[in-house]
Formats: structure tokens, sequence, C-alpha cells
């Protein structure tokens, strides 16, 4: 019985377009947990800095169906003293930026 189960969810997998998997795995990510970083630029200089973000969303339109929109967002601790660390009065926040005109970098937290 489990043989057939696991062939039969292996199936389904591969059966899924490669969105339906990148939405799949983005659920998977939110339980597992990410301690993702985003850097944003102004040229060359680093601006803002988000810390412990488990994940980076695409907006998608709600009314005009089922477009992506041109921005990603999120929610993150703001690194005011860009430590990579959460220290007294930084606290978690939404934040969101185009795809467009954002210099961005998203990565895992290289020191926790």
């Amino acid at each position: 019985m489990r043989i057939i189960l696991a062939l039969t969810a292996t199936i389904a997998l591969v059966a899924c377009t490669q969105e339906a998997q990148n939405r799949l795995g983005r659920v998977v990510q939110n339980y597992t947990g990410v301690n993702g970083v985003l850097d944003v630029y102004a040229g060359d200089k680093l601006v803002k800095r988000f810390i412990k973000i488990d994940k980076i969303s695409t907006a998608y339109a709600t009314s005009t169906g089922d477009q992506p929109r041109p921005y990603r967002f999120g929610y993150g601790i703001l690194d005011e003293n860009q430590n990579y660390r959460q220290d007294p009065g930084e606290k978690r926040m939404y934040f969101e930026f185009s795809d467009y005109s954002t210099n961005y970098i998203f990565y895992e937290n290289p020191v926790e």
C-alpha cells in the first residue's frame, strides 16, 4: 500500500506544471523556514536590509486574471544597523519592491 501511495504522489508531482511545483515548494518552504536576507541597493550603496525572511512572493492580479504583477513582497525584520541580527527595537514589517527598478539581492543569512 505504501508503494502505491508513493507512486501516486510521484506521478501527481511530475504531472504538475513548473509553476504549480514552484508554488508547492513555497508552501513547503514556509513550514521548513528559511533565514533569508534581502539587501536593497541605491546604485552601489546598501540602503536597506531585511532579515529573517521566509519567502518573497510575486504579486498576482486579482480582478484582471491570474497574471503576475511587476513587484514582489514579503515580511522581514528591518535590520537598521545592517549587522544581520535582530536588535532591540528592530521589528517585523511588510515590504514590497519593483522587479524593474529595484537593485536587490536575496540570500540565506550567513551569520546565523
